[in-house]
């Protein structure tokens, strides 16, 4: 491979010739050969935004040439147009700042926009990537504010959205099937009659409660720690830069980001990613109940409950010939496991704050969005190849109705508790339905007694 020599404070280090980023990166590349896992474009295009703003602000404020801040704004753009998403080599487990990815980024642009003004490859001249494109910054509150804008946008963009869709065919499968009676369950076991309908209603309501949960979190999640710098205290950084930037980068994405009322918490704790990391977590375990109960009420097809179909996808087995699974609602069932997993990750990293800054910053924004994408795709999925398609077999509900022994609760006010619980021990006994028996034992006159079974 042909290089150039490119160097930092530590010294001259070989970097790819065609590579845009420079000695940073290039150090951080060979110091953490650990996962091949790197932070999502979305991510990354995240921080060129805030770069971008920057050079924005910081050539009002006259801190910047024109021709500077202008190959920065267009190098950031280029960025976040994907155009370079391949120069962000650095893996995601790396010094818990995050501060080689955030010199990954300032490499990059500053190379890139050396280019665009001298037509080279030049690391540093004239556009340098601590002085110029990290200007009034640090990445103690670039990356954490990174993650609260990546974040922010995808759920607002990508998951609510989603998650509204799959309201919404829950919904419509509720008005659907409103007539339609069946026997409740309760510990696995008979319970009273209710309808297909209604049970749809309570999948359809945690889910709208998850949309809620999700809005009630931009509040906090809205608030960028930029300004803070190092420590929090906003060194080296103009009292007009981060306000501005802030105020910009809610302009472009029409979203109601502010800068942190406190930057000393802002930087030295991850609260508000672990209270949104718990919030996706809730999703998951809704989505769990949900997909759950579709599989079991759509088991069978002559064995099980049977109670509904899904929709069949593919051959469910390779020794049992015509055999078809419920496999979406497994796959949700998977997801969300993983989105768990994810939470366990970002709770840990929350006491990772030491003193003025958490250092697993890196793993938080990787898990955080990765949960948002997975949950995103599998509420589409389970849409489209599930829900949609659910259909319910009113004669299986229906029989399951007339033998259930829990029907009998509706004799309780007129007979009794304990002459409800002789009918239906006589019912499971002699095999005879609760209505059977009752009748034959005349506890109440026909018709009646047909009221309160009906």
């Amino acid at each position: 491979m042909k290089t150039r020599i490119e160097k930092d404070s530590m010294g001259e280090v070989a970097v790819p010739r065609e590579a845009y980023y420079g000695a940073q990166t290039q150090r951080a590349s060979i110091n953490f050969p650990i996962s091949n896992l790197r932070l999502p474009s979305l991510f990354i295009h995240s921080l060129a935004l805030i770069k971008k703003m920057a050079a924005v602000v910081n050539l009002d404020l006259k801190l910047l040439e024109a021709d500077i801040a202008e190959a920065i704004q267009q190098a950031a753009q280029e960025v976040m147009d994907g155009r370079w998403d391949n120069q962000f080599v650095v893996d995601v487990f790396q010094t818990g700042s995050g501060t080689s990815t955030n010199m990954n980024m300032n490499e990059v642009l500053a190379t890139r926009a050396n280019e665009i003004i001298t037509g080279q490859k030049t690391g540093k001249s004239p556009v340098h990537p601590n002085d110029h494109v990290n200007l009034g910054q640090s990445s103690n509150d670039v990356i954490p504010s990174t993650i609260h804008l990546a974040a922010f946008t995808a759920m607002r963009t990508d998951l609510i959205p989603s998650l509204k869709g799959l309201q919404q065919a829950l919904a419509a499968k509720a008005e659907e099937f409103n007539t339609i009676k069946k026997i409740g369950r309760t510990h696995l076991q008979d319970a009273v009659p209710m309808t297909l309908g209604q049970e749809f209603s309570g999948y359809a309501h945690q889910i709208n409660q998850a949309i809620q949960r999700l809005v009630s979190v931009e509040a906090r999640l809205g608030a960028l720690a930029l300004g803070g710098t190092a420590v929090g205290t906003g060194l080296n950084t103009h009292p007009d830069f981060a306000p501005k930037v802030i105020a910009k980068i809610a302009s472009h994405t029409g979203m109601p980001f502010r800068e942190a009322e406190n930057h000393f918490e802002a930087q030295a704790t991850m609260d508000t990613v672990v209270e949104t990391s718990g919030i996706l977590k809730t999703v998951a375990v809704s989505l769990v109940k949900i997909a759950n109960d579709i599989r079991w009420l759509a088991s069978g097809p002559r064995c099980g409950l049977g109670e509904i179909t899904i929709p069949s996808l593919q051959p469910g087995s390779s020794i049992m010939p015509g055999k078809v699974n419920p496999v979406i609602p497994e796959a949700v069932v998977q997801v969300a496991a993983h989105v768990m997993g994810n939470d366990t990750t970002i709770m840990m990293g929350g006491q990772a704050g030491i003193f003025e800054l958490n250092v697993m910053l890196p793993v938080m924004a990787y898990n955080l969005l990765q949960s948002i994408a997975l949950l995103t795709s599998v509420s589409t999925v389970f849409v489209d190849k599930c829900v949609q398609g659910i259909t319910a077999n009113r004669d299986r509900c229906a029989e399951a109705v007339d033998k259930s022994l829990a029907i009998v609760t509706a004799l309780v006010p007129h007979i009794g508790y304990d002459r409800a619980a002789e009918i239906s021990k006589k019912a499971f006994e002699t095999g005879k339905t609760v209505r059977e028996v009752a009748l034959a034992d005349k506890v109440l006159p026909e018709d009646l007694l047909n009221r309160l079974l009906q």
